[in-house]
């Protein structure tokens, strides 16, 4: 079988509109370009063989005693990966400058520069691109010793390099030898572009050497705005910029992952496309970027958002899907590329996602939300696609579907889906007040009385003393850790944390959070998977919320050490403690941004919370009386918000 790294032997750069994974042994093992969701032109990660790549390292001169490290320069997307032999000291740098515009361009650069500190070293480049997932064959043309061309199917990459740097033929692909030696430095450049476009000037040592001072001052520059001051500055820089880099700048739509295909267990199948835009993910991620400072990125997203709900394009009649293309495009057809290996074997290897097609009615109140806590729904047409989705909504919310995790084992009644709708009917219901709107409030008011009481009494489980996955199973979920973030529960309601305490019990080991029992709850895959890092972040700040700040850092502090060695997330961690699934992950970064956040406000205004109530005066969920006992007057539980 071909060797792999290990999924969590990478760091990523990218341009704001495709990105690269660089593995710690210095090579491009996952690029596609010229957008996130194109086809590869490296995916070694995929295929070692067949896959295709891009090396740039120091070799040891006597085979062995080399030492490499790999790090972020501070507070940007420029990655170093530092070679230590005993002939001396070496790096090289990995950077694209970023395409921070509305416009998309075929025109993507990705720089590397080798230089050496200390001693003298030599160092080989390989370059072995493989277009269209590998599937494709290429023409290379050379122009000089220091410009050749790969021409693909409707793409061409340009691989240049500074003087010092001779690229050799080696069949369709390029080497190249050359030793560095204290205080000096070369690079090479991948350029892609559209086919039969012109190939750019070859760049002097000089010029790179700005280029990386643009894109080190652009970042740092663009960090400036985050208003976060606490206990965890790093940490959240490094995933604010990680957020950053799988946003596609020209739609401000975000992806889920950069990669596809990555396993959530070693020769599984759980191997899927990430690439997209996932409605409940960008919209969670809303109120993280608004609560950061970064408004202007919360906002791109909101325009998106009101696009897809404006247009009602979907592959289905729904007014919306669960994900679409980075350009709102609905159609993601699901192929496999048996062609490929897959990581150490693990297939099929997917490109698209069925999953598209499902009804997961939770999208709902996550869209609802993200619009209306960014305050600005109140403009017309955006008020009006908004209030026919939610009239849309109250003739279908009571319907089983395939909920959050994506299941292909058949639809049911998930509690967290109808959590969502309510959470749906009841930002409407605020917004059509706070915005003077025309709107069916009482129908919607109705409407969110009717899911609060029937998850009151049927997503409640009274032997398991918890809320439950679905109205038939006493299987438990992480993803109703977010019951209370999104005001349906007080954090200190008992019911509530009689759940904490039974997902506690049943879902979590140290601090490492499953999002649910597959043997109790088939999900219609073979196989098992890992820890899933988004609900083991969910799982500290609801543990904060709830008053419980020694457990709550604990868990926070150890699930920092499954960070890779720049600060990077994949989906899942697996049982030997490896980073699993497509990778980095944004939804992880984003819960971990926001555990940090709740635990820092926790920990700075640390008071007695009494607990039947927080401090809105929340009153406990299920000493309630139920809305068409008590008349209209009656309080709802719903009144603090998320």
């Amino acid at each position: 079988m071909n060797r792999y790294p290990p999924i969590a032997e990478h760091g990523m750069v990218g341009d704001l509109q495709t990105a690269a994974l660089v593995s710690s042994a210095g090579t491009i093992d996952w690029w596609c370009t010229p957008r996130f969701d194109s086809p590869s032109v490296f995916a070694s990660l995929l295929d070692s063989e067949r896959g295709g790549h891009c090396r740039l390292a120091a070799d040891s001169p006597d085979g062995d005693g080399m030492t490499v490290r790999q790090l972020y320069l501070s507070d940007t997307a420029v990655l170093v990966t530092r070679f230590m032999a005993p002939g001396g000291v070496g790096e090289v740098a990995d950077f694209m400058v970023p395409v921070d515009s509305p416009d998309p361009t075929d025109t993507h650069r990705l720089v590397r520069v080798a230089r050496v500190v200390r001693g003298a070293l030599p160092f080989t480049l390989t370059c072995r691109p493989r277009f269209d997932y590998g599937r494709a064959s290429h023409e290379l043309s050379q122009t000089d010793a220091h410009s050749v061309l790969f021409r693909g199917p409707g793409t061409d990459l340009h691989l240049q390099s500074t003087t010092g740097v001779a690229l050799l033929p080696a069949g369709d692909d390029i080497t190249a030898h050359f030793t560095l030696s204290a205080g000096q430095a070369a690079a090479v450049v991948l350029t892609s572009t559209a086919s039969g476009d012109p190939a750019p000037p070859r760049p002097s040592l000089t010029q790179v050497a700005d280029t990386l001072e643009t894109c080190r001052t652009f970042w740092q520059s663009w960090l400036r705005s985050c208003t976060y001051r606490g206990r965890w500055q790093d940490v959240v820089n490094r995933s604010a910029i990680t957020l950053k880099l799988l946003t596609y700048a020209p739609s401000g739509a975000p992806i889920a992952a950069a990669t596809m295909g990555l396993p959530e267990q070693i020769g599984g199948e759980r191997n899927w496309d990430y690439r997209y835009t996932w409605v409940r993910d960008a919209s969670l991620s809303v109120r993280a970027l608004t609560d950061l400072g970064f408004h202007e990125e919360a906002h791109a997203f909101r325009r998106w958002l009101r696009e897809r709900i404006e247009n009602k394009a979907t592959a289905s009649a729904d007014p919306l899907q669960i994900m679409y293309r980075i350009d709102g495009d609905p159609h993601l057809t699901e192929e496999t590329l048996d062609h490929l290996e897959g990581y150490l074997g693990s297939r099929p290897v997917r490109a698209g996602n069925a999953a598209a097609d499902q009804l997961q009615l939770d999208i709902y109140g996550e869209a609802s939300d993200a619009l209306v806590v960014g305050g600005d729904i109140g403009a017309i047409r955006g008020w009006k696609a908004l209030s026919d989705v939610l009239d849309w909504l109250a003739d279908h919310w009571d319907q089983p579907d395939e909920g959050i995790w994506e299941t292909r084992g058949g639809r049911q009644n998930f509690t967290y889906s109808r959590l969502m709708t309510w959470v749906a009917f009841d930002r409407g219901v605020r917004a059509a007040t706070e915005f003077s709107r025309p709107a069916d409030t009482a129908r919607w008011t109705a409407a969110r009385d009717a899911v609060f009481r029937q998850i009151v009494e049927r997503g409640w489980h009274d032997e398991r003393r918890a809320f439950v996955q679905h109205y038939d199973t006493d299987v438990l979920d992480a993803s109703l850790l977010l019951m209370s973030r999104v005001g349906f529960v007080s954090p200190h309601d008992p019911d509530w944390l009689s759940t904490l305490d039974a997902m506690g019990e049943e879902l979590v080991t140290d601090s490492l959070v499953h999002r649910y029992d597959p043997n109790a709850s088939p999900d219609g895959l073979r196989g098992s998977e890992g820890t899933f890092n988004l609900c083991s972040f969910f799982y500290v700040e609801a543990l904060a919320r709830s008053g419980r700040l020694d457990q709550a850092r604990h868990a926070f502090d150890k699930m920092l050490t499954y960070a890779n060695h720049v600060g990077l997330f994949a989906e899942e961690i697996g049982p030997s403690g490896e980073q699993l699934g497509n990778f980095p992950q944004a939804f992880t970064h984003l819960a971990l941004v926001t555990a940090a956040m709740a635990l820092d406000e926790e920990l700075e205004n640390q008071r007695s919370v009494p607990r039947y109530g927080d401090h809105h005066g929340q009153p406990a969920i299920r000493g309630l009386t139920a809305p068409d006992e008590a008349g209209p007057e009656a309080t709802h539980g719903g009144d603090t918000g998320g």
